[in-house]
């Protein structure tokens, strides 16, 4: 910044493109880490670079300036002789805390990342590159999840998200009315298990693929809800959905072309009893054109080929079209400021 004219320096501003030309340096360096077990290692006390090249099996030269460079970013600290876990990498990148990010991590480095390397490709021919490419509906995420491993990483990255938009949804939808809800695309049911666990008079359904329902019963076990959160397994036009006083739907509507949308809304529609509420959240682009928002829509486009733009207005339109009223709107304070749409289906 110049003092004089309070104008940024031409080298100042040729960083700042730098910077954006360099920003995947430091998300590798973090996804390297939860891959190397990094944060898991130093979970059960601090350690030397060498005892660390050693455990982490690392061969690179470079080790050194590898832990320094997570140094840098905030994951790691060093007193000059040895490193142990930020603050932050102990609360989020640490397997097993209630907030873990690593499984969101993982995705990006083996999924998203990849896909966004071929960004160009994509702009010109109009294709996701991602190796979940549907050609239509759910084919492409059942044949995903017949491999149990893969479909438990790709949970810990849902649940990243769910996890947050839960306690977001337990404060700030009313309740007290409501004694059953279904999470319609629920994933394991982290988000259903985690409103229930804060509000215990309920129960809850989750519909989502077949595949995933042994990941379900580890989870509703483990968190002590396994009476009141049931498994409806299915897709979503073929199967029974239970009747709810609410349901919930989540990053789901925009992956499907209108036909199929149209449908799901409908279903929605049936599933809610009369007076009862539908809350959706998703990555709606708004008026504001939020670029955090935007790059969200593009990343599903890189993964999805059937995924498609969605605004705040055309989910509030075609909520009203079957039938619902839209009460309210607010944006989550979660990790991805999600839109969440309230609204009631009439008495």
């Amino acid at each position: 910044m110049s003092e004089e004219t309070g104008t940024v320096s031409t080298v100042g501003r040729a960083r700042a493109v730098m910077a954006l030309n360099n920003a995947y340096f430091q998300s590798k360096i973090m996804q390297s880490a939860v891959e190397l077990g990094v944060f898991e290692l130093l979970a059960d006390g601090p350690a030397d670079a060498e005892t660390l090249r050693e455990k982490l099996g690392i061969q690179h030269r470079m080790y050194r300036e590898y832990f320094g460079a997570l140094v840098g970013v905030g994951l790691l600290e060093f007193d000059g002789e040895r490193y142990r876990n930020s603050a932050d990498a102990d609360e989020f990148l640490v397997p097993d805390r209630a907030a873990y990010l690593g499984g969101t991590a993982r995705q990006h480095a083996k999924l998203h990342y990849l896909a966004w390397g071929k960004l160009t490709e994509a702009l010109r021919d109009g294709h996701a590159k991602s190796e979940v490419r549907p050609e239509g509906g759910t084919k492409a995420f059942t044949e995903y999840y017949e491999d149990l491993d893969r479909a438990r990483r790709m949970m810990t990255h849902v649940d990243a998200h769910n996890g947050f938009m839960a306690e977001e949804l337990a404060k700030h939808i009313d309740w007290r009315d409501v004694n059953t809800f279904v999470d319609v695309g629920g994933a394991r049911g982290n988000l259903a298990a985690r409103i229930v666990l804060a509000h215990p008079h309920l129960t809850a359904g989750v519909v989502d693929l077949p595949a995933l329902e042994p990941l379900f019963d580890d989870l509703v076990r483990d968190l002590g809800v396994a009476d009141k959160v049931r498994y409806h397994g299915g897709d979503f036009f073929e199967s029974e959905w239970p009747v709810a006083d609410l349901v919930v739907i989540g990053h789901v509507l925009p992956d499907w072309p209108d036909p199929e949308r149209r449908k799901i809304v409908a279903r929605c529609f049936e599933t809610v009893r009369p007076g009862g509420t539908l809350v959706v959240y998703d990555a709606l682009v708004d008026d504001q054109r939020d670029p955090d928002t935007l790059l969200r829509r593009i990343n599903s486009t890189m993964i999805r080929d059937d995924h498609l733009p969605w605004s705040v207005s055309d989910c509030q339109e075609l909520l009203a079209e079957f039938g619902f009223t839209v009460e309210r709107l607010f944006i989550s304070d979660t990790i991805a400021h999600d839109h969440v749409i309230v609204a009631t289906k009439p008495g």
